[in-house]
């Protein structure tokens, strides 16, 4: 029900914009090359491996699972792109400020080192080179092959970075076309000889009786709310580069990037589900994604699949990587105005990404994951207070309230997935005792009840005391 709501007010608001008459309009390629852009960003390793894996899964329950899947994988972020464009905000520091200003700080700067380097950006470089460059490496040599390629991995990322205004030209006409012409080789090539028909395949685990719900969890965990959040600042600045400065023109602009975006991940995250689901006619089920993925090109293509599968891979990290170094090299200048400049938080983020990727991603990520925890149902609490206020001249009580109950959740969520040590002191025993009452805690959705009671506080709030608009200057 709130994601219906939700798309029936976006379709409501984008009926709306389009009565305006623009100052300027971008052309059919430029919306497509931004969406191309925005895309390639997003989609990295993980959104490739995760739906190769959920398509063994399923198996006859391809469909329903991979709904699920696409339904917070894809419309969520898609919800959160919206958002911001609907709210006014320029960033997500401005957007987070409307609940108060040393909150804005705190969740911004977790949000951007979270997804930057303290984890997101040195995975790039790491999982290309687990998945698609050390087999081929002789054994022995491995940590100093490691060493070179994430070297030149973040160099070349770095090197793009430096050049915002040509983002929509290395990656929205160039990597990511590259990367779909080659993961629509394999697609091809299985559809016109698949291993086997999904409708002959046994689903396991949760899916058997809960495969809607379970694809569902599995988009959740992709954590693109947060990658869309932060590269929407990407996307408005490349806007204003073309010229766009008027702000109605540019939330429509937002929502036909957005709906180009939507398109391709649902049909690519269908077709890369399809593929799993077809491998189990000829392959046994994998650990995971990426031996999937490996074993279905080396199915296809012999020897030169473990080559195909490099390129894929590889490319769809380091489109991330550039949109990463970028966007988190911008939101950290425009935190801190007075410290260094974008170019120099541009190395500063590949250096570190570089350093961790190679001595400290294991630990950084046990330190990432509560961090992540934490942010990201506040994250999802600002995405429906956006919409919320946005029928109330954005009454900032519609983002207090729902952020005040769902940051209790959220630690809760944190707190969870810390090491048994920390989580059997008596304090920590004592929250998570009062997190466990929580429905849906058990799924790492304890959210979803406290926000919308913080809305529906906010709307009585708002109807006793009457709107206070905030001014979007």
């Amino acid at each position: 029900a709130p994601l219906s709501l939700t798309i029936l007010l976006i379709l409501d608001f984008s009926i709306a914009i389009h009565k305006e008459n623009f100052m300027k309009q971008l052309t059919r390629a430029q919306y497509f090359f931004l969406g191309s852009m925005l895309f390639g960003m997003m989609f990295g390793a993980g959104n490739l491996i995760f739906p190769v894996h959920l398509g063994q899964l399923a198996g006859s329950h391809f469909w329903l699972a991979n709904w699920g899947f696409i339904s917070t994988g894809v419309f969520m972020p898609f919800i959160g792109l919206i958002a911001l464009g609907i709210s006014g905000a320029t960033s997500v520091e401005d957007l987070a400020n409307r609940i108060h200003p040393t909150f804005s700080k705190i969740f911004t700067v977790l949000l951007y080192l979270t997804i930057g380097p303290c984890f997101a950006l040195p995975r790039t470089a790491s999982v290309s080179f687990q998945i698609g460059v050390a087999p081929f490496v002789p054994p022995g040599s491995e940590t100093l092959i490691m060493a070179l390629f994430t070297g030149v991995f973040m160099a070349l990322a770095l090197l793009m970075g430096l050049k915002p205004s040509k983002l929509i030209v290395y990656i929205g006409k160039f990597l990511n076309p590259a990367f779909l012409l080659f993961l629509a080789l394999l697609v091809a090539v299985a559809l016109i000889h698949p291993m086997g028909s999904y409708s002959a395949m046994m689903p396991h685990g949760a899916y058997v009786s809960q495969p809607y719900l379970t694809g569902f969890k599995e988009g959740y965990n992709t954590m693109d709310v947060l990658a869309v959040l932060a590269f929407a600042i990407v996307v408005i600045n490349t806007l204003q580069s073309l010229g766009m400065t008027d702000r109605t023109a540019m939330t429509g602009d937002i929502f036909k990037v957005g709906v180009i975006v939507t398109v391709l991940m649902t049909v690519i995250y269908t077709a890369i589900t399809w593929l799993g689901v077809s491998s189990m006619g000829a392959l046994t089920l994998s650990d995971n994604g990426g031996i999937a993925l490996a074993e279905i090109a080396a199915y296809y293509f012999g020897p030169l699949g473990q080559l195909l599968q490099a390129i894929i891979v590889t490319l769809a990290c380091f489109k991330t990587a550039i949109g990463l170094i970028t966007s988190c090299s911008e939101a950290f200048h425009t935190l801190f105005p007075k410290g260094p400049g974008y170019r120099t938080y541009c190395y500063i983020m590949a250096g570190f990404s570089f350093v961790v990727a190679n001595v400290g991603l294991t630990q950084i990520i046990s330190l990432a994951i509560p961090v992540l925890m934490f942010i990201y149902p506040l994250a999802i609490a600002l995405i429906l207070s956006t919409y919320a206020a946005y029928f109330f001249h954005h009454d900032t009580r519609f983002y207090k309230w729902p952020a005040a109950f769902t940051i209790l959740a959220a630690l809760g969520d944190a707190l969870s997935v810390l090491s048994p040590a920390i989580k059997e002191t008596g304090f920590v025993k004592t929250i998570l005792s009062f997190h466990a009452m929580l429905p849906f805690s058990a799924d790492g959705m304890a959210w979803v009840v406290p926000t919308f009671l913080g809305l529906v506080v906010a709307l009585i709030h708002v109807k006793l005391t009457g709107e206070k608009p905030l001014s979007l200057g």
